[in-house]
């Protein structure tokens, strides 16, 4: 028996991967915002959705039974990751200024004076093309899309190897 098939006898141990996974992407992003003083815009901060809602999925099916549940339930992680790495895809768009954002930390054209001077008079958002960080010329975002779309097709093949499972 080799270590996959091994690792798929336990099905609840692809659900536990899964949540040690997306915990740790979580808990690497609240370090480096609280800790290295990383300021995340808009889009940074809707790429950590999808590794809430995975690791809300994990706890949920490792307490399912065997079956038909965990198949869809490592289906939904499959989805879940395969948006946040759209999310992440589109936040590398936007830094690249391959396309036009309203985080980009420009007015938007139809406010009233009122809301103008709200704006103005409110902590300014981090602007989203604004890259804080790079590592071998990559930013946090491409890192990030690279990572979520391995996840979505680990996950994926996860699910189609717990559906064959007796």
């Amino acid at each position: 028996m080799n270590g996959l098939t091994a690792f798929l006898d336990r099905p609840r141990l692809i659900f536990a991967a899964i949540l040690i996974i997306s915990l740790g992407a979580l808990a690497n992003a609240y370090v480096a915002q609280y800790v290295y003083g990383f300021e995340p815009c808009r889009l940074c901060l809707y790429q950590r959705v999808p590794y809430a809602v995975t690791a809300l999925l994990a706890i949920i099916a490792f307490f399912l039974a065997s079956g038909g549940g965990r198949v869809a339930m490592a289906a939904l992680c499959a989805g879940a990751y395969l948006a946040g790495a759209g999310i992440a895809f589109y936040h590398v768009g936007v830094e690249q200024h391959w396309w036009l954002s309203e985080c980009t930390g420009a007015l938007a054209r139809d406010l009233s004076i009122e809301e103008m001077k709200a704006q103005l008079m409110s902590k300014p958002q981090k602007p989203c093309d604004d890259v804080e960080w790079t590592f071998l010329g990559l930013s946090m975002a491409t890192y990030n899309a690279a990572f979520s779309l391995a996840l979505a097709a680990a996950s994926l093949a996860g699910a189609r190897l717990l559906a064959r499972a007796p």
